[in-house]
């Protein structure tokens, strides 16, 4: 059972491992039935025509029996007729009267008793079959015995235990297929519930851990583990919210020490000092920043009518990134569709997407360089850099949070290509790197469709910062 998965397969397959077993054996069992009660039929027949024998035998006044059989029995049983024989015999054994030449007896006498004896005698092309029957008259015990030619039995009953296995077989299989049929139905029915249980479980997720298992209509067997698993649901959600609530608490409570000693390292009189631990306090407060923004996610809630125009958002970062770019000595540079393209989104999310990647691709870029951010008409944005490009075993774990190369290099707590990802996730979009022909990578935020119709792509840059 092992290669089936889904549990109506499962039922089936052993279902139809049934059908089969029992389109074989119920004929055959059908069709032993029927002989035995064939075979029943004709041995009571016999009995009753050793008990007619009977009744034409009469005692003779001297003590002696006679047997007058009407003319139509004893045509019946003539030997010229040859299907049915008789013999009369006494307790010991003698043929008294016998429908055979020369007062044969049916079969050798045997020792008497009180049960009736049925035999079963090969001779010639013939099969006989035959009841040696006890019988009593006017005090005297007399043997009976009465045959028939199996080859003339009832043409009737014969055909049809002749017959039976096949006819009953090609009948019963596809009764049984028809009800194999009604059962699949009848089992997708049943199962309706947890099958619509499982679709709903695959979509509870981290972003989704409101969302609980109907237990209407659940099967009594599977309700309990329904129950059991909406409760683990609720003490996770119980979790995962503590920790939020935590994670965007202690953020808020850093701002303020943050700030507090930012001023007082400004006060110090060693410059030398004084940049370094602001540089230190400034990668503090960007972390501080990136938690809140990571708590902000998940609550967050884009509107069902929010879109943005990613030509516009892209300048709006370029513009806040271009002092920091400078101050590195970097440029940026938009580029692609110089028209709208409108995407369904929140606007301010799409933007710390696109500024989290820009600032990223800033991070591991030389001196000199640029970080291209291009706007694709069919709603795909690119930012392209000529940094030192990801590693292939890398470019799934580096969407994860707090996940960083280097960790003995300072300046990075790894949250900013998570968020991305986030927003991503929110709006149905998907990220992912690639490496740029010649050097460098390229960051690919695809969004699932654009809203109406974008310009031509601009060959030419827009003017970088």
């Amino acid at each position: 059972m092992g290669r089936f998965r889904s549990v109506v397969s499962r039922i089936v397959a052993l279902h139809l491992l049934a059908i089969v077993a029992t389109s074989i054996f119920m004929p055959l069992a059908l069709f032993l039935m029927l002989k035995h009660a064939a075979e029943a039929l004709h041995e009571r027949a016999l009995r009753e025509q050793a008990t007619e024998i009977l009744r034409y035998i009469d005692t003779m006044p001297d003590g002696g029996l006679r047997l007058q059989l009407p003319p139509r029995v004893a045509e019946l049983y003539s030997e010229a007729y040859g299907r049915y024989a008789f013999a009369v015999l006494d307790e010991q054994g003698r043929v008294l009267f016998s429908s055979l030449s020369n007062d044969r007896p049916l079969v050798e006498p045997h020792r008497p008793g009180d049960e009736a004896a049925y035999f079963t005698r090969h001779g010639g092309d013939a099969d006989i079959h035959g009841v040696s029957l006890p019988l009593a008259l006017d005090g005297r015990r007399l043997w009976v015995q009465v045959s028939q030619d199996l080859a003339h039995r009832d043409v009737l009953i014969d055909d049809i235990v002749a017959d039976f296995f096949t006819q009953v077989g090609w009948v019963t299989a596809p009764i049984l297929l028809l009800l194999l049929g009604i059962d699949v139905m009848i089992f997708r029915r049943a199962l309706k519930p947890i099958i619509a249980a499982s679709a709903l479980a695959e979509r509870i997720g981290p972003s989704r851990t409101e969302l609980r298992l109907p237990e209407a209509g659940m099967p009594q067997e599977v309700l309990p583990l329904v129950r059991a698993v909406n409760q683990a649901l609720d003490r996770l959600e119980e979790g995962l919210l503590g920790q939020r609530a935590f994670t965007a608490d202690a953020a808020h409570e850093l701002r303020t020490p943050l700030t507090i000693l930012r001023t007082q390292i400004d006060m110090i009189a060693d410059r030398e000092l004084a940049r370094a631990l602001r540089d230190d306090v400034e990668g503090m407060s960007r972390l501080v920043n990136q938690l809140l923004e990571m708590a902000e996610l998940e609550t967050f809630v884009i509107g069902s009518r929010e879109s943005a125009d990613l030509a516009a958002v892209s300048a709006e970062v370029a513009a806040f990134v271009a002092p920091l770019a400078l101050s590195r000595r970097k440029t940026v540079a938009v580029t692609g569709a110089r028209g709208p393209v409108r995407v369904r989104g929140n606007a301010d999310m799409i933007g710390r997407a696109i500024r989290n990647l820009v600032e990223n691709a800033l991070a591991h870029t030389p001196t000199g360089s640029s970080v291209d951010i291009e706007v694709d008409p069919a709603g795909i944005l690119r930012v392209v850099d000529d940094g030192p490009g990801v590693p292939v075993g890398e470019r799934d774990q580096i969407f994860r949070r707090f996940w960083r190369r280097d960790r003995s290099r300072s300046g990075s707590a790894g949250l900013g290509l998570s968020i991305v990802a986030r927003i991503a996730e929110m709006h149905g979009a998907t990220v992912a790197v690639e490496d740029r022909p010649g050097a460098g990578a390229v960051f690919a935020l695809r969004f699932p469709g654009v809203i109406g119709a974008a310009s031509p792509v601009d060959p030419m840059p827009e003017p970088a910062f």
